[in-house]
C-alpha cells in the first residue's frame, strides 16, 4: 500500500530529507533483532528465501527451530522517489494464525511458536544435520505413497478449517518420508468469520483447482496421476462438514 495512512509526518519529512534509510537488514541484523526479540537463543544460516519473508535456522535452548521473518520493504529507498511499503507485521500475524488453526486442527504443518511483530517462530523439520527438503528438491523412494499422504494432507487441512491457495512442490516439505505444508502466508479460512462465505469458498476452490494441476504436474514425472476434480470433490465434504461444528 502507498505510504499514506501508513507512515507519519515524521517519517516523510525524514524520506524527503535523505535522514532515512530503507535498505534491508544485513544478516547480523536481522540475527539481533530476532535475538532481541526472545524468538530464539542462538540464529544459525539462511534457510530460504521467498518473495516477501526469509526463514532462519535457531535455537530455543536445545531445542532447534526455524524462525520466518518477513522482509520490511520490498526495495531500497533511491533518491526520493516514493516508496511501497507493506504492513508485513500484519501479514506475519496473518500466516502465524493460520498455522495455528491448522496446527490445532491436526493438519502436518510445523507447531508454531510465538510472533513478535513481522518474525514468528516454528518447529524444525529435518535431521540434525540436514533440514528437510522441498518436494521439488527431493528424490521420492515411494512416490505411490507420498502421493496418498499429500493428498490426505490437503483433506486434512480443509477438516482444519484452512486452504492452502499456494500448492506446489516448493511449499511442501519431505520429512520422515511424509509431506509436511508450509507457506500458508495467503491461505484461506473458510469458517464462518470474515468475507462471505461463498466468496472464500469460490477463491478456495480455483485456489485448489490451480494447485492440484501444479501437483499432477510434478508426480508424473514419477508416472502418476491423480484427478484433481474428485480431490476439489472430497475436499468440499470436509469443508462442509467443518463448517457444520
Amino acid at each position: 500500500m502507498p505510504n499514506d495512512g501508513y507512515l507519519d509526518e515524521s517519517v516523510h519529512w525524514k524520506v524527503r530529507n535523505g535522514l532515512l534509510g530503507f535498505a534491508e537488514p544485513t544478516h547480523g541484523e536481522v540475527a539481533d533483532a530476532i535475538l532481541e526479540a526472545g524468538l530464539a537463543t542462538e540464529v544459525g544460516q539462511r534457510l530460504g528465501s521467498g518473495k516477501e519473508a526469509d526463514v532462519y535456522l535457531g535455537r530455543d535452548g536445545r531445542r532447534r527451530i526455524v524462525v520466518k521473518v518477513y522482509r520490511q520493504y520490498r526495495t531500497s529507498h533511491r533518491g526520493g522517489r516514493r516508496i511501497q511499503m507493506e504492513s508485513m507485521g500484519q501479514r506475519a500475524s496473518r500466516e502465524f494464525e493460520l498455522l495455528g488453526y491448522a496446527w490445532q486442527g491436526g493438519a502436518r504443518v510445523p507447531e508454531p511458536g510465538t510472533r513478535v511483530e513481522n518474525m514468528f517462530s516454528m518447529q524444525y523439520l529435518g535431521a540434525p544435520d540436514r533440514a528437510a527438503p522441498r518436494l521439488q528438491q527431493a528424490r521420492l523412494d515411494d512416490p505411490a505413497a507420498f502421493l496418498r499422504d499429500t493428498l490426505a494432507g490437503i483433506e486434512g487441512l480443509a477438516e482444519a478449517g484452512v486452504v492452502h491457495s499456494d500448492l506446489s512442490p516448493f511449499n511442501i516439505l519431505v520429512h520422515e518420508e511424509r509431506p509436511w505444508f508450509i507457506d500458508l502466508a495467503a491461505g484461506i479460512r473458510v469458517d464462518r468469520l470474515g468475507s462471505p462465505p461463498w466468496v472464500r469458498l469460490h477463491e478456495a476452490f480455483r485456489a485448489l483447482q490451480a494447485g492440484g494441476a501444479t501437483l499432477v504436474r510434478y508426480f508424473r514425472r514419477y508416472g502418476l496421476e491423480f484427478d484433481t476434480e474428485e480431490l476439489l470433490r472430497r475436499v468440499r465434504t470436509k469443508i462442509e462438514l467443518y463448517r457444520l461444528e
